[in-house]
């Protein structure tokens, strides 16, 4: 920093295609910080090292950056507008700002410059100060990438790019430039391994009017792959010269960038005028499902339901005698899973919290410190799976033994959140920031809360969290329409820090209802399946709507799950999912 005369350098929780999970190689902040959790900005200056996250990880990040030099700042904005007031107070007038362009998007720059203009600020974006003092820095992967058949995406990569270019012409771009990796893979109906949990591979996409150029390491594609995607009229360019691409081989007109999404680096490399600002024109498609991966989609519920009620049958035998630890549950989930056809692997890192750490919103256990569960306390376990039928994402709260009636209150109170926001019909043209109310209100009417959004937008056999869609009272996803085919979470919570934590999430389908005199309406379908824990319920606080909708939900589940299990196993299910009066 010196020598560049940098007075604060930035580091984002990101990678080139401002992805949410990243592959080690580009865990730049976890290297510096030992923080681990997914959202987090360091700024540096001579006199100060911070770390700025939110309220999801305040426990954790507290616990990782303990004895280090890293001071934790919690954000009440978004991260970067939190980051950017700390600058307002401690950037000296004039001062240099240094961070690499790859890690931030346009957006986010633009907002850096716009916020600390009156500074005069000089911000330097091809500084990359960590290459030289990272010397054991793991190498990007090399995983193999295959195709994903029309029997699972529903459509051929043929059909989403003729789709694509219908959206260029009448937008008026040239050329459509695609950086985020879920979207290349989703177009082209491929996937991947180079990030954990997300079956994507690190590539960037060209598609113009006439032709497409994928930029991807070529190793990775074998022989048939190869010319198929030839076939395809796609040409294949080696990933790292997408710079020289851009720059050097011709004179581009009309390419087509999202701010959002779009790397800092990457639009220097055109004259300004040859840029046409867009929208995401893949993103809309994408997470409007269609109905072939709705159907797959509910066939991964039911593997995802058996393989949690093998684990729970297990957790209930085990703590009777050997006491398993949290990280334990997870391998074994991780098991269970394992068995049914199809399992890719976990679609995050399971959170597994016993007692206190289920106030822990992202807690992970460690395989050597985490706690041992008992025939007491709550266990909360938020865990999801990726198939090549679809991806879950799931969070049950159970009591390992008798619960205490605040517990019951609190868990009860959440579960009126679930079922409101479950069963609301609403007319066409509502976002999620409206829905989000639903689910506080119960919790709200007692003066109590919880500091995450309500539900976040899941892709098909891709990113656990997909844009552009969610359900939250916190600027972002809340803002987008919600449309038919559209998937998210429905999980409200309530953490009481140092005692337990409770949150109830399922995925929900957004269908048609029906058209009225005042037009169309949309409801919502619960797709995941399992059983609600009825130990935790106090059933007076419920209305016979409420008590109705989760009766018909546990007639369900067990309808659905039970063809599939041994009598011991249906047996058990049946007790899980009795009528609750």
């Amino acid at each position: 920093m010196k020598q560049n005369g940098i007075s604060v350098y930035l580091i984002s929780s990101s990678d080139p295609h401002q992805s949410e999970y990243l592959a080690d190689f580009w865990k730049i902040r976890e290297w510096l910080s030992g923080f681990t959790g997914s959202s987090g900005i360091l700024a540096i200056s001579e006199e100060h090292a911070g770390l700025w996250t939110d309220s999801r990880y305040f426990l954790q990040a507290a616990d990782e950056l303990s004895g280090c030099e890293f001071v934790l700042h919690k954000a009440e904005k978004s991260l970067l507008l939190s980051v950017i007031d700390w600058l307002q107070v401690n950037l000296p007038d004039n001062a240099t700002l240094g961070l690499n362009g790859q890690l931030f998007s346009v957006r986010e720059l633009e907002l850096i410059q716009k916020k600390l203009q009156h500074k005069g600020l000089v911000i330097k974006t091809k500084l990359h100060l960590v290459d030289p003092i990272w010397k054991d820095r793991p190498s990007l992967p090399a995983d193999p990438i295959f195709e994903l058949g029309t029997q699972y995406s529903g459509q051929s990569r043929q059909q989403k790019i003729m789709a694509l270019r219908k959206e260029m012409r009448e937008t008026g771009g040239s050329y459509y430039f695609c950086s985020t990796l879920d979207d290349i893979a989703w177009l082209l109906n491929l996937r991947g391994n180079d990030i954990a949990f997300n079956p994507v591979f690190f590539a960037y996409l060209l598609v113009g009017l006439d032709d497409i150029w994928l930029f991807v390491d070529d190793s990775k594609l074998a022989e048939p792959l190869l010319a198929t995607l030839e076939k395809d009229k796609i040409s294949i360019m080696p990933y790292r010269s997408v710079d020289h691409f851009l720059k050097e081989e011709f004179e581009w007109k009309g390419v087509m960038f999202h701010k959002s999404t779009i790397n800092g680096s990457l639009t220097h490399l055109l004259p300004e005028q040859n840029i046409y600002w867009s929208e995401n024109l893949i993103q809309s498609a994408k997470a409007e499902k269609n109905e072939v991966e709705i159907n797959n989609i509910r066939k991964a519920m039911v593997k995802d339901g058996i393989a949690l009620t093998r684990l729970f049958r297990w957790i209930e035998r085990e703590i009777v005698g050997r006491a398993p630890t949290e990280y334990e549950v997870g391998e074994e989930l991780v098991r269970q899973r394992s068995d049914q056809g199809n399992y890719f692997g976990e679609s995050f890192p399971a959170i597994v919290g016993y007692g206190p750490n289920g106030a822990i919103v992202h807690y992970r256990p460690d395989a050597q410190k985490s706690a041992q569960l008992s025939a007491n306390g709550t266990l909360l376990l938020d865990s999801g799976g990726q198939y090549l039928e679809g991806t879950t994402d799931i969070t049950r709260t159970v009591a390992l033994g008798k619960p205490s009636e605040k517990q019951r209150e609190h868990f009860t109170l959440v579960l009126k959140g679930h079922i409101a926001l479950a069963s609301i019909k609403f007319p066409i043209g509502i976002k999620g920031m409206h829905l989000d109310a639903l689910a506080r209100a119960a919790l709200w009417k007692e003066g109590l809360n919880y500091g995450h959004g309500t539900g976040h937008g899941v892709g098909y056999f891709l990113n656990v969290h997909e844009g552009p869609q969610g359900i939250s009272i916190f600027p972002g996803r809340g803002d987008v329409v919600l449309k038919s085919g559209m998937i998210t979470s429905n999980e409200p919570g309530f953490y009481l820090e140092g005692a337990y934590g409770i949150r109830i999430e399922n995925l929900i389908l957004c269908r048609t209802y029906k058209e009225t005199d005042f037009g169309s309406f949309l409801e919502f379908e619960t797709l995941s399946l399992f059983p609600i824990d009825r130990s935790m319920i106090i059933s007076s606080l419920l209305s016979e709507e409420e008590k109705n909708w989760l009766n018909n939900y546990h007639q369900k589940v067990f309808q659905r799950i039970s063809p599939h299990l041994d009598t011991e196993e249906s047996h058990w299910l049946a007790q899980k999912c009795k009528l609750i009066e």
